[in-house]
C-alpha cells in the first residue's frame, strides 16, 4: 500500500480554480476508483471530483468552502495496490516527469509542505509555521492545526491578562458598547470568479456606451394576446426576453463585427451566433449560452431560455452550457431598471442591456399618445467597435422589434 495524492482536476479549458462545496466522503472511508468524492463549483460549472484510485481516504486537505487552483492537492488516499505494483508505477512516473509523485509517510517528511489555505491563514494571523505542530500525514500542518494554534494563543493572552489584573488590582477599561467591529469575508466560488472577470473586463477593455429608445407597443399587444395560448400549448411562459434575443441575433448577422472576441491583440470574428444570457438560482448568477441563436425562432429561443434557467436553479448547468458565447444580452429590466451600463463579458466585445418596458407619453402626429417604450443600452469595446457600426447595429435591433406585431410568426 502507499499514500497517493488526489488533486483538483481541470474542469474546462479556461477554468483555473474551483471551490470545494461538499465532501462526499470522510477520513477512513473506502472508495473505488472513479467514485465521486467531492462536489466542486467553478465560475462555469458545478461538477463532482472522482477518485483517481481505489483505497481509503487518509486526510482531507481542503475544507468545504475553500477555493484552490487546478492541480493543487485536495486529499490523500491510501491505495490498495501492493508495493511491487507501486514501485513499478513510481519508476514509470520518474521516467516521465523527472520525479516520483508517490510519497509515503515513512519515506518523505511532509512537515514543510503547506496548502494554500494554511499559508493564507498563517499570514493573516502572523503565525510562524515553524511554531506549529502538524498532525497531518508526515507531520504536515493542516488548517485545523492553525485554527487550534490561534485558539490556544487567544486563550494564553486571556489568561495572562487575567493574572495581571489580579496582581495589580487595577480596573480594566472595557470597550464601549457603541463600538462595532466588523469582520470581512473572503470571496469564493462563483462570486470570486465574477469579481476576477469584472476586474479583467474593466481594466483591459476601453468601454463606450450607446442607448436607444424603442417603441414596443405592438410587441406588447401581440405578446399579451398569445401568451396564454402559448403557455397552454408549450407548457411554459412566453416572456418578452426571447423577442429581444431574436432581434439581436438577426442584427449580429447583419453586423458580424459585433459577434467577435478579442484574443491576444487580434479580433476573432465568429460564424456561430452564440448568445450569452444571465440567469440565476437563489444565491448565484450564471451566464449560460444559447448556441446558434440566429437559427432559432422566437419559440425556440423561449424554450432555450426556459431550459437554461431551470438548469441554473437546479445546479445542473454543464460545461457545454457555459462555453463559446460570442455576445451577451442581459435582461436588467427584470429588476425594474430603466437605464444601466453593462460591463462587457470578456473576451466578447459588446453587451446589450434590455431595460424595463414602461408607459411613456410620446408625440405622434402632433398629439400625445401613451406608448410602451424600452431602452436598449449597448456597451462596446472601443478597440474593436466605433460609434458608427454600433449605432447601425442598434438601429437594426430597433427596427426588428418595432416591426413585430400580430402577423409575426413565433415558429
Amino acid at each position: 500500500m502507499s499514500i497517493e495524492k488526489i488533486v483538483m482536476p481541470k474542469l474546462g479549458e479556461s477554468v483555473n480554480e474551483g471551490t470545494i462545496t461538499t465532501w462526499l466522503v470522510k477520513v477512513g472511508e473506502h472508495v473505488n476508483e472513479y467514485d465521486p468524492i467531492a462536489e466542486v463549483m467553478t465560475d462555469k460549472v458545478n461538477a463532482e471530483i472522482p477518485s483517481s484510485y481505489t483505497g481509503t481516504i487518509k486526510e482531507i486537505i481542503v475544507q468545504e468552502g475553500e477555493t484552490i487552483e487546478v492541480d493543487e492537492l485536495i486529499c490523500y488516499i491510501e491505495t490498495d495496490k501492493d508495493e511491487t505494483t507501486e514501485e513499478s508505477n513510481s519508476a514509470k512516473e520518474k521516467s516521465d516527469i523527472g520525479e516520483a509523485v508517490v510519497e509515503t509517510t515513512n519515506e518523505v517528511s511532509m512537515s514543510h509542505r503547506y496548502s494554500p489555505a494554511v499559508l493564507s491563514l498563517s499570514q493573516q494571523h502572523g503565525i510562524h509555521l515553524d511554531d506549529v505542530t502538524g498532525t497531518g500525514i508526515g507531520g504536515r500542518i493542516t488548517r485545523k492545526d492553525i485554527q487550534k494554534y490561534i485558539q490556544h494563543r487567544k486563550s494564553s493572552v486571556t489568561e495572562g491578562t487575567t493574572q495581571t489584573e489580579e496582581r495589580t488590582s487595577k480596573p480594566v477599561v472595557q470597550p464601549q458598547a457603541t463600538q462595532n467591529y466588523e469582520e470581512g469575508y473572503e470571496l469564493t466560488g462563483v462570486r470570486k470568479a465574477i469579481a476576477d472577470k469584472m476586474v479583467l473586463s474593466t481594466t483591459e477593455i476601453p468601454h463606450a456606451w450607446m442607448t436607444v429608445e424603442v417603441d414596443v407597443t405592438n410587441l406588447v399587444k401581440y405578446r399579451n394576446s398569445v401568451k396564454q395560448s402559448f403557455k397552454d400549448r408549450e407548457g411554459f411562459n412566453l416572456t418578452y426576453f426571447p423577442f429581444f434575443i431574436y432581434a439581436v441575433a438577426q442584427a449580429l448577422q447583419a453586423y458580424p463585427i459585433l459577434n467577435s472576441t478579442w484574443q491576444r491583440k487580434k479580433i476573432v470574428q465568429h460564424r456561430d451566433v452564440n448568445i450569452s444570457i444571465a440567469v440565476a438560482n437563489e444565491n448565484e448568477l450564471y451566464v449560460p449560452v444559447i448556441q446558434n441563436a440566429d437559427e432559432k425562432t422566437v419559440k425556440g429561443l423561449a424554450k432555450s431560455v426556459q431550459e437554461l434557467a431551470n438548469k441554473a436553479k437546479t445546479n445542473q448547468l454543464t460545461q457545454n452550457d457555459m462555453t463559446n458565447g460570442t455576445f451577451t444580452v442581459n435582461n436588467t429590466g427584470t429588476f425594474g431598471s430603466v437605464s444601466s451600463m453593462g460591463i462587457i463579458n470578456h473576451p466578447q466585445v459588446a453587451i446589450l442591456q434590455v431595460e424595463s418596458i414602461v408607459k411613456r407619453p410620446v408625440i405622434i402626429d402632433d398629439m400625445f399618445a401613451a406608448r410602451d417604450i424600452v431602452n436598449l443600452s449597448l456597451s462596446l469595446d472601443h478597440r474593436v467597435l466605433d460609434g458608427l457600426v454600433a449605432g447601425r447595429f442598434l438601429q437594426h435591433v430597433k427596427q426588428t422589434l418595432e416591426s413585430i406585431d400580430e402577423n409575426t410568426s413565433l415558429i
